[in-house]
């Protein structure tokens, strides 16, 4: 399973599995390859979302998160990790 980034324009606000995303927060989602992830986003958020990142982009760019203060929140599975829950 992979991990795809979503991040928002700052007119979309979505609020999917009690958490609202925003121009502030990243979406992770799990999916098994590219297209299943965007899938998975389209079907979450519909058209309103900015960017999609894969790992390998996110790894690329150690400052990816300076622009997403709320941090980033599992959109389509349950994580339990203390970083995800913002």
């Amino acid at each position: 399973m992979n991990k795809y980034y979503v991040t928002f324009g700052q007119v979309h606000a979505h609020r999917v599995n009690d958490y609202t995303f925003d121009k502030d927060s990243v979406a992770v989602i799990q999916a098994e390859d590219f297209v299943a992830g965007r899938k998975i986003a389209f079907a979450l958020f519909g058209n309103k979302w900015a960017f999609f990142y894969t790992e390998d982009d996110h790894e690329k760019d150690k400052d990816f998160m300076e622009y997403f203060p709320r941090g980033q929140h599992p959109a389509n599975f349950k994580e339990v990790s203390d970083d995800l829950d913002k």
